[in-house]
């Protein structure tokens, strides 16, 4: 197995436990304030890969530059305007709009990668992102239509910020040390996130934030969050996408709803219907493309 098909393998991981964990997420969000999550999550994960760099990779910090900060720091305030605008965007639409929207990210990769990375945009490409959009959509809007809200408009931004941050991953993952690249957007953040949650939402008195922070689901959640759909799932993507195109990134990513309403039907006794059947095969059909038919990834590792 030749590297771009490994690097598209564990990519799919990364989409496997983001949406698998869902769920798990989610519950802890309805009891800490989703900016306070976040920067706990993203703070721990920065502390956990600073650890392990620390213990095993000490070298890498004398590495450290005001350049590589300079572009981590863009790489979390992507990454940080993209879960920020999904959090705010949340409370004036719907979830449906929500997930539909922020996968239209598949869409504005290859635009952007032709812009900044002057990538050529495959017939094949085109086929696997518009099947993912119809796979998304399906997924999303099983028995209802889309319509627009004033709160769509935020998880555009969102979609773009997430379009981004894959885009500017490219450019920067070659240069620079994966797991030095990775804890320093991790560390941004959480930064930006706990001050946004400072700011913006209301977290009571010290005690309840102790009591919220001690709930069951809570802790599992950080806990998942902090070790293998942050600091792990990131890592893997910082690395991976020295070896593929931020396209197929996007594409393979798509599969993150998938995982996601299958965790729903397995553990959270949702159920499957037809058009969201049909949108599931859609998006692993135009995964599939993208890994078999796409032009090879001009990326390489230096």
């Amino acid at each position: 197995m030749n590297r771009t098909h490994l690097a598209n393998l564990s990519l799919l991981l990364v989409a496997m436990m983001w949406g698998s964990t869902f769920l798990i997420v989610q519950q802890a969000v309805r009891v800490l304030p989703p900016l306070a999550f976040n920067g706990l999550r993203f703070l721990g994960a920065a502390a956990l890969l600073a650890l392990i760099i620390t213990v095993f990779y000490r070298k890498e910090w004398k590495i450290l530059s005001w350049k590589m900060l300079k572009h981590a720091s863009l790489l979390g305030i992507f990454l940080f305007m993209g879960y920020a605008f999904q959090t705010v965007g949340l409370l004036y639409t719907t979830t449906s709009n929500t997930g539909f929207i922020t996968g239209l990210s598949v869409i504005l990769v290859p635009f952007l990668s032709l812009i900044l990375l002057k990538h050529p945009i495959s017939r094949y490409t085109w086929i696997s992102a518009l099947l993912a959009v119809i796979g998304l959509y399906l997924l999303a809007f099983t028995g209802s239509s889309f319509s627009l809200n004033k709160g769509d408009l935020l998880i555009l931004l969102c979609a773009i910020a997430f379009a981004l941050h894959v885009t500017y991953t490219a450019i920067f993952a070659p240069t620079y040390p994966a797991l030095l690249l990775c804890t320093l957007q991790m560390f941004i953040v959480g930064l930006l996130s706990t001050f946004s949650s400072l700011l913006f939402e209301d977290l009571g008195p010290i005690h309840q934030v102790v009591d919220q922070l001690v709930q069951p689901e809570v802790l599992l959640a950080l806990l998942i969050s902090i070790g293998p759909t942050s600091a792990l799932a990131f890592w893997i993507q910082t690395v991976c996408q020295k070896f593929t195109s931020p396209s197929r990134v996007a594409i393979i990513f798509a599969m993150e709803p998938v995982f996601a309403v299958f965790t729903g039907v397995f553990f959270g006794g949702e159920v499957l219907g037809t058009l969201a059947g049909i949108g599931c095969i859609c998006i692993l059909t135009g995964m599939i493309i993208a890994e078999l038919k796409s032009i090879p990834s001009t990326l390489q590792a230096k």
